[in-house]
């Protein structure tokens, strides 16, 4: 077990820990006082081209810490699946929360290049949005399939040129259960085309659970534990079917696996 997630270690866990019993009793009070004054921060650096890979990791990290001295815990595993591989790669998974956002700059980016594919409405979000474009994401609409699988392509396949994996949520929208029937195989599409691999990404992050009215600031939940686990790379054979539907059992098995422990617990 690693101390830091930025580790080359396969696996992170949290070390165990009970917070005050002010932190136990407003989890979200001291978790959000602290977001946002690091959102802030960082919008500053970006606003002026000094948010930088380093202070992203850095700041992603933070974001982990403050959800972990609130109790919450994460397990990660199958790091190995990435860290090892030569070139750049897409990483393709469910989208369930705003953490994932967050963290996986801390996960990922120790050990290579990466960006996401984001909803437009990002870069619209005031201060935050400065710090979404410093990451040269790809940003499409979710409203017209056809122009977001055309944006996808050729900006896709210019940040993988240059070295820079992607990671693609294949869904519409966030959501606690996760639906095959509304994963779409652009991820796929995208591998295939630029001739790298796909990298499955299973996550459960409704610890940080959706709010109303503001969906991206709902109740932060330390009994839910937090998850993110890689597959084994693939590369695409043919017309890429064959790795979507084994993406989509690799998310769903492990989100059962991940039920079973929460209700066993």
């Amino acid at each position: 077990m690693s101390s830091t997630i930025t580790s080359s270690d396969d696996t992170y866990v949290t070390n165990p820990a009970r917070s005050s019993i002010l932190f136990q009793a407003f989890p979200g009070l001291y978790f959000y006082l602290r977001m946002f004054s690091l959102v802030f921060r960082a919008s500053r650096k970006a606003r002026k081209k000094q948010f930088l890979q380093q202070e992203w990791i850095q700041s992603s990290l933070a974001i982990i810490r403050h959800m972990e001295t609130v109790d919450c815990r994460f397990f990660v595993e199958g790091k190995k699946n990435f860290i090892g591989l030569e070139g750049p790669c897409v990483f393709v998974g469910n989208h369930m929360s705003t953490l994932e956002t967050f963290a996986l700059g801390a996960i990922i980016r120790p050990h290579r290049p990466v960006t996401f594919v984001i909803k437009d409405s990002l870069v619209r979000y005031p201060v935050f949005k400065h710090i979404m474009l410093s990451r040269d994401p790809i940003v499409v609409s979710r409203r017209n399939p056809r122009q977001d699988l055309k944006v996808v392509m050729e900006q896709g396949m210019d940040r993988l040129s240059r070295g820079m994996s992607v990671i693609v949520f294949p869904q519409s929208v966030r959501t606690v259960n996760f639906e095959p029937s509304g994963f779409n195989s652009i991820g796929v599409k995208l591998a295939r085309k630029a001739g790298v691999p796909v990298v499955p990404l299973a996550l459960k992050t409704d610890a940080w659970s959706m709010g109303w009215p503001f969906l991206d600031f709902g109740r932060i939940r330390p009994e839910r534990f937090i998850h993110f686990s890689f597959g084994r790379p693939m590369h695409i054979q043919g017309n890429g079917k064959k790795e979507h539907l084994e993406t989509i059992n690799f998310i769903s098995t492990r989100l059962a696996g991940w039920q079973k422990i929460s209700a066993l617990g």
